[in-house]
């Protein structure tokens, strides 16, 4: 990160009204959150992902990929906001209007006080029926490390509980698309955090939000595949930069931009 780099991401983040967030998992990585690929070790270390994340490989082996989720779930209860989430909710309160929109399932961006998160794949925290989406809120069992589960079924339909997240093969929530692409489309500047550029669609929101005219701006250790696309890269972790990039937006608002 440049000098010269974080003044002008400063200054054009102090002149927007309408800023979205897109954050992806380089920044739940900061917090001790293993990314999809990279949770693949120990006990699951012999699987393929697509065993454990689709449709097809729950039907086929339920107590398996229902006790991975529970052995990530209980991974990521453990694990808390950093300084760049906190940051990110902090931004809100000095931007006139700020909606983050990530692609992690841990719910980080809610614990740290965003108020306005859209999650573009779910949530790990939520589970739902399999057969009808019956949401279900009550207590799921214990998990000890290492062991597979019987799902618990649904209280509605009976049908087998599974998380709340997208797996490969399905739709983003429709919801939390329109409206994640609605903002894209009217924002002034979208500030993209820890995301490699590499899934989709959701890579294609900073493409969205440059056609209409927003200026994109980076955050990431390393170059990714958005990196073409931005009008400012900053480099380095969201927990260092994010804060840094705050501080300048708060002092530029106080000389009055």
């Amino acid at each position: 990160m440049t000098p010269e780099g974080l003044a002008r991401a400063a200054e054009i983040l102090a002149r927007a009204e309408r800023v979205v967030v897109s954050s992806g998992a380089g920044m739940s990585k900061e917090s001790g959150i293993p990314t999809f690929r990279d949770a693949m070790e120990g006990l699951w270390a012999n699987f393929d992902p697509q065993e454990l994340a689709t449709e097809q490989g729950f039907r086929r082996d339920p107590r398996r990929v229902w006790g991975w989720y529970a052995w990530r779930r209980q991974r990521i209860a453990e694990a808390r906001p950093n300084a760049g989430h906190f940051a990110v909710a902090e931004m809100a309160t000095v931007i006139p209007s700020l909606a983050v929109v990530t692609q992690n399932v841990d719910g980080l961006h809610t614990d740290a006080g965003s108020a306005d998160v859209i999650e573009v794949h779910g949530s790990i925290r939520r589970v739902k029926c399999l057969d009808r989406g019956h949401l279900f809120s009550g207590d799921l069992p214990p998990y000890e490390d290492g062991e597979e589960q019987d799902p618990p079924a649904c209280p509605v339909c009976g049908s087998p509980l599974r998380p709340d997240v997208v797996w490969f093969g399905e739709m983003l929530p429709v919801a939390a698309v329109e409206r994640a692409w609605s903002l894209a489309g009217r924002c002034d500047a979208m500030l993209l955090i820890g995301t490699s550029g590499t899934v989709w669609p959701a890579a294609e929101l900073p493409l969205v939000a440059r056609r209409a005219g927003a200026r994109i701006i980076e955050v990431n250790p390393v170059p990714s595949e958005l990196t073409h696309a931005a009008d400012v890269f900053l480099q380095g972790p969201a927990g260092q930069v994010v804060p840094t990039l705050l501080d300048e937006i708060r002092r530029r608002k106080l000389l009055g931009g």
